[in-house]
């Protein structure tokens, strides 16, 4: 069992940064794969950025050179940087974890889940 808690959410105004962490727990040999995914409401949850086992990344075509997502494996914690945010980003973000993937933008290849942590751009 993994654990995922995120951290670093709030509220900012447009072009402003925000930098998200997520930090692992428990069976944390078992992750390979770590992901943010967001969800804004009455929208679908969607892929933000992944890093594949190989430390391959992938960001959504609205990040857009804007967030950047790393990880630590001795601290166990993958973060997001976020910059230039625009009121577009407004959502709840999602740490992912599994151990590994074929496609990251689906939600089922990701086994754990954090609780969400709000992001809001004010404009």
């Amino acid at each position: 069992q993994v654990q995922l808690v995120e951290s670093g959410g709030g509220q900012v105004q447009a072009g402003g940064s925000l930098k998200l962490s997520c930090e692992a727990s428990g069976m944390t040999v078992a992750i390979r794969a770590l992901a943010w995914f967001r969800q804004a409401p009455g929208k679908q949850r969607e892929l933000v950025a992944a890093l594949s086992p190989g430390g391959t990344t992938k960001y959504a075509e609205f990040v857009e050179g804007r967030f950047t997502i790393s990880r630590d494996n001795a601290k166990n914690t993958v973060t997001l940087q976020m910059k230039s945010l625009n009121p577009e980003d407004t959502a709840v973000y999602f740490c992912a974890a599994s151990q590994g993937y074929s496609d990251p933008r689906i939600v089922a290849e990701f086994g754990s889940w954090g609780q969400g942590i709000q992001v809001t751009v004010s404009s």
